[in-house]
């Protein structure tokens, strides 16, 4: 499979940043992600990033680290965190970066270490792909997790994306999914990726899976779009 996000990633670190990423979706839009903003510092940070970075505690893994932006930051702090990816190039930058602990592998395929906290920021929920197979991560994010552990994440209802009718109500399509449920492809440089799926889920529908698997789910804080940061712990 191309690595698209991890080759635009090395670009960047090495100077030699020309073009952003360019993402197709099944919503029928297309939209870029710049490079510059996944190598932002906390600073830069939305609200929301900041305040789950601010909650982390004790060893950390940070899945789907990116170019290791809050891994940086946690390590200043000194937490002892991890980060994750599945990208070859993600982690090239990472380590590059000064990122002491690195690992790359599917987060299904990652085991024999337990953490304190598990973030997933960015939407990093989203490599669900689809609802259904929402309790599957939550089942091995709970084998990570060490006692009074926490999984940080952030997520957003995507339901303003669609039309909505006088009475308030949208205009979902009829397919038998999940309305948060997104197909992507993302291109570089002329490379275009594999389709991937990914999640976007919204605080009630996520809370409900939660309780079903075993999870307290709290909503720490809402930002300005849809969006919102949830802490999970493993019900006493």
């Amino acid at each position: 499979m191309k690595d698209i996000i991890g080759q635009a990633l090395l670009d960047f670190q090495n100077n030699n940043y020309t073009e952003d990423i360019t993402t197709y979706s099944s919503l029928d839009e297309e939209d870029v992600i710049p490079l510059p903003y996944l190598f932002r510092t906390f600073e830069e940070m939305p609200k929301i990033e900041q305040r789950a970075l601010e909650l982390c505690k004790g060893k950390v893994l940070d899945i789907g680290c990116g170019a290791g932006g809050h891994s940086l930051y946690l390590q200043a702090k000194e937490l002892d965190c991890t980060a994750l990816d599945i990208s070859h190039g993600a982690i090239s930058v990472c380590t590059s970066r000064g990122v002491q602990k690195t690992v790359q592998n599917n987060i299904l395929n990652f085991s024999g270490t337990k953490f304190d906290t598990l973030l997933l920021l960015m939407n990093g929920i989203g490599i669900a792909g689809a609802l259904e197979q929402l309790g599957v991560y939550l089942k091995h994010f709970e084998s990570l997790l060490l006692p009074d552990g926490q999984i940080l994440l952030d997520s957003s209802n995507i339901i303003y994306m669609f039309d909505q009718d006088e009475d308030g109500g949208y205009w979902i399509p009829d397919n038998g999914r999940y309305y948060g449920e997104v197909e992507f492809q993302m291109a570089y440089k002329n490379s275009f990726g594999e389709r991937f799926k990914w999640l976007y889920v919204d605080f009630e529908t996520l809370t409900r899976v939660c309780t079903v698997n075993g999870f307290d789910c709290e909503l720490v804080m809402q930002g300005e779009h849809y969006d919102y940061l949830a802490k999970l712990a493993l019900k006493s």
